[in-house]
């Protein structure tokens, strides 16, 4: 399962997604009641459906726990430090993108 199935579909089974992250299944279930942010769809009788979103959150939770050996905690904190960074930075662009649209209209 290389890159090109990765971008083939959008909706992938947990099992899809297991093997796609190389983390068992009980491991993504317990990460979704650690983790609020990762909520794949669920349907016919609770199965999972993640989209390219989820295992992207997926790789990163994976990453910062072992790649970086930080606890769940510390995982959620930085998570949610990244988040705020990035809702800042969509904040401060749109600030630039009106002043510039003030400073074309003076001109």
């Amino acid at each position: 399962m290389g890159k090109s199935f990765y971008q083939e579909k959008k909706y992938y089974s947990i099992t899809e997604v297991a093997k796609l992250c190389s983390v068992r299944a009980h491991t993504l279930r317990y990460w979704e009641k650690e983790f609020n942010d990762l909520k794949p769809i669920t349907r016919n009788g609770n199965r999972r459906y993640y989209q390219k979103d989820d295992i992207e959150l997926i790789k990163q939770i994976n990453s910062l726990l072992h790649e970086k050996g930080l606890t769940i905690a510390g995982a959620k904190r930085n998570l949610k430090s990244s988040n705020q960074r990035y809702k800042k930075e969509i904040r401060i662009q749109g600030m630039i993108e009106d002043l510039e649209n003030l400073l074309s209209e003076i001109k």
